[in-house]
């Protein structure tokens, strides 16, 4: 069985989707983080969706630029962060899951702005 049109359209969305995340969170400047909803107003998706993503497909990102809204990891995703932070200069926060998200938060129209010039080669979503 061939697959359709649609289905083949809404793989091309997916991998859109996919490369549009990657590009706003390879924007994260060194030593910041971002959350997944600001990634996710910044593309126009979910948190969630974003968190799928990172997920999936992130391995060759500074995916450990990228925590929940606290700054923190869930998951046990902080130990392999640790390294990453370290050399950046992130503390991790005195509860031990992740950093002070009003200390490390990249400027949100900062990162809008160095998406828009990574994503300028892509079809808007």
């Amino acid at each position: 069985m061939h697959p359709s049109s649609s289905d083949r359209a809404g793989s091309d969305r997916r991998e859109l989707v996919v490369e549009h995340v990657l590009r706003c969170v390879e924007a994260i400047p060194p030593g910041r983080v971002a959350a997944y909803g600001v990634i996710g107003r910044i593309v126009g998706i979910g948190p969630r969706q974003v968190g799928s993503i990172m997920r999936h497909y992130a391995r060759e990102s500074p995916w450990w630029r990228v925590t929940n809204h606290a700054g923190d990891f869930s998951g046990g995703l902080l130990s392999r962060a640790r390294a990453h932070w370290e050399v950046e200069g992130i503390r991790v926060k005195a509860n031990g899951l992740g950093c002070r998200y009003s200390d490390y938060g990249a400027d949100e129209s900062r990162l809008a702005a160095d998406y828009r010039v990574a994503a300028g080669d892509l079809p808007v979503l």
